[in-house]
């Protein structure tokens, strides 16, 4: 069965600091709460290969696990596409003038 691609959005998100750990959350400005965090591919979270605070445009959802906490679901065989500030401030002009 293929995922349900009408559940997922386009997110701006970007690699943070939380606990003493680098995670990824959602850019402020959008329907998501900066606190909550991305569960996607580890690889966008690696220093090596993308500095602190790099931002990604993902393909996202809304979901707890068996009523935990709820988390942005990104399906990890998805490509990573890293936005430059410019390309993600633009993201979320678009985002607002797009919002009901």
């Amino acid at each position: 069965m293929g995922r349900d691609t009408y559940a997922y959005r386009d997110v701006a998100v970007q690699s943070c600091i939380l606990d003493n750990e680098v995670k990824i959350c959602p850019v402020p400005g959008q329907a998501y709460s900066p606190a909550l965090i991305a569960h996607c591919s580890k690889a966008m979270s690696d220093l090596a290969q993308y500095p602190l605070g790099t931002y990604f445009l993902v393909s996202a959802k809304l979901t707890d696990r068996m009523g935990g906490l709820p988390y942005l679901y990104v399906y990890h065989g998805d490509p990573v596409k890293v936005l430059s500030a410019e390309q993600a401030a633009k993201f979320l002009a678009e985002f607002k003038r797009g919002r009901i």
